[in-house]
């Protein structure tokens, strides 16, 4: 059953939002955050079990790099409910010139697509790696490695949802004659 109101109040939309896309978009942020949360111990030189002998030492900037990084990631999946918000429909009025216009939908299904693709190319080494195609970190006991594959196991999905919300924002803000062709 498609809602046109918004569990959190990111506004209306002109069509209703499918449930599942309401869902996913919500829950990426969360999905993503075990991986987010197992990097930062490297910020300060806590290697999470991670054997390598040849591992120079670490940068000055590698706390604000890691730090930042997690950060990036979870503003990014945020942006992502964009996908299923009215103000991914409608530039904010604060921003000069286009405020207040529609968002042309293929000025957020394009980078969106091209940014799932691109996380599904990024991710889709890891099952590679522990199936000993590629080679693999080592670590120092089974648990660390069990740890790091249970908290970067779920940011695989973030490539294919941010796929499937691009694609149901697309089905959902094609032009109407459009969509009565579409089955």
């Amino acid at each position: 059953m498609p809602i046109t109101r918004l569990a959190l109040p990111l506004g209306d939309t002109e069509r209703p939002v499918p449930v599942w896309a309401l869902r996913l978009a919500n829950a990426l942020p969360f999905i993503v955050l075990p991986h987010c949360l197992w990097r930062l111990p490297f910020a300060v030189g806590f290697t999470m079990g991670m054997i390598d002998p040849n591992r120079p030492p670490m940068p000055w900037w590698t706390p604000v790099y890691v730090v930042g990084l997690s950060v990036l990631t979870e503003a990014l999946c945020l942006l992502t409910t964009g996908l299923v918000a009215g103000w991914g429909e409608v530039f904010p009025r604060w921003i000069p010139f286009i405020g207040g216009r529609r968002v042309p939908p293929l000025a957020a299904v394009i980078p969106a697509v091209l940014g799932g693709l691109a996380l599904v190319a990024m991710f889709d080494l890891y099952p590679l790696a522990w199936a000993g195609v590629l080679p693999e970190a080592g670590y120092s006991n089974g648990w660390w490695m069990a740890l790091a594959r249970v908290c970067i196991s779920p940011a695989m999905l973030w490539g294919p949802i941010v796929l499937a919300l691009a694609w149901a924002y697309y089905r959902r803000r094609r032009p109407a004659r459009a969509a009565a062709q579409w089955p």
